[in-house]
């Protein structure tokens, strides 16, 4: 079994870390340098972000659940479970309060150099650098578990 569940944490890992990089660092920016409309740019990638949001709710959950079966009582002092319970705390800020507050202000119709404007670029901002983060960690999360398993 211990073997079983440590081929489904990689899958869980690869799928979520995965894809936090390639619609992160690739399919956003193709996007934005495909097409003219940047609005529609603009919201294909927040599908795409709200899709990755949901994949790591799932896999942090279940990773989660993996780490305190197996380690019981000490898993809060392993450094990779202290950094994918900080990317599940990113994720839901990212979620839950940053994409619904950006939603309403688009959905109120942002006019260039509005104060709208403006709170949305600082909204950006900050779930810019919270997904930073959160892609750093995930690839701190699979290179310490390659190191381990190697």
């Amino acid at each position: 079994m211990n073997a079983i569940s440590g081929k489904i944490e990689t899958v869980l890992q690869t799928l979520w870390v995965g894809g936090l990089w390639v619609i992160g660092y690739v399919v956003t920016p193709i996007l934005f340098a495909s097409l003219d409309d940047r609005r529609l740019a603009g919201e294909l990638a927040g599908h795409m972000f709200t899709a990755v949001n949901y994949i790591g709710l799932a896999c942090a959950t279940l990773l989660l659940a993996f780490a305190v079966l197996k380690l019981k009582g000490s898993f809060l002092k392993e450094r990779r479970i202290m950094a994918l319970l900080l990317m599940l705390v990113l994720v839901v800020i990212s979620a839950f309060v940053l994409q619904p507050m950006m939603q309403e202000l688009k959905f109120a119709g942002i006019v260039p150099d509005s104060e709208a404007a403006a709170q949305f670029g600082q909204l950006h901002g900050v779930s810019s650098v919270l997904y930073l983060i959160t892609s750093l960690l995930g690839l701190f999360l699979i290179l310490s578990r390659r190191k381990a398993v190697g």
